[in-house]
């Protein structure tokens, strides 16, 4: 009985975000053990972009990130050592194992990543102004902040779906 307590308030503070073990499309399991987004990952990092799924990175490169929050990709997201170091726990805990992968700190450089998006075309993406850059996945895929990016979701501002 406390359990599904403890599940009702995490679905509740997190707006029923709750990934699936499979994916969107084609049934492939997803990476992390995290089913349902950590609230001070969600408020803390989701407050300025889409808080990642933590299985989109290796532990060592959410290491190297969450080890150099004053230079966050160009911004200052330094963090109390009291958010900062549950946090990193967190996306370490649920982070991918995956070869090839322990160097990559941007997301968008994932060979996964690369694969599924370098095919859009730039008028689709830079030159859009209703995404400007593949780090906004919101702009494509509406249910991002509950690690939704199934093909059949994807809306491309001024576009429409993805076909």
């Amino acid at each position: 009985m406390r359990r599904l307590a403890v599940l009702a308030v995490a679905l509740l503070l997190t707006g029923g975000a709750w990934a699936s073990d499979k994916a969107d499309e084609g049934g492939k399991k997803g990476g992390g053990a995290a089913r349902v987004p950590d609230t001070r990952y969600v408020k803390e990092c989701g407050s300025c972009h889409v808080p990642y799924p933590p299985h989109t990175l290796s532990p060592l490169g959410w290491q190297k990130l969450m080890g150099n929050l004053a230079n966050h990709f160009g911004d200052n997201a330094e963090l109390a050592d009291a958010d900062r170091m549950p946090l990193t726990s967190y996306l370490m805990q649920n982070a991918s194992r995956g070869k090839g992968i322990d160097e990559v700190t941007r997301i968008t450089e994932l060979a996964g990543f690369t694969k599924e998006h370098n095919k859009i075309p730039a008028r689709l993406v830079k030159d859009n102004p209703g995404v400007k850059s593949l780090a906004q996945c919101q702009a494509c895929h509406p249910r991002a902040a509950q690690w939704a990016f199934g093909e059949r979701e994807i809306v491309i501002p001024g576009h429409g779906r993805w076909e």
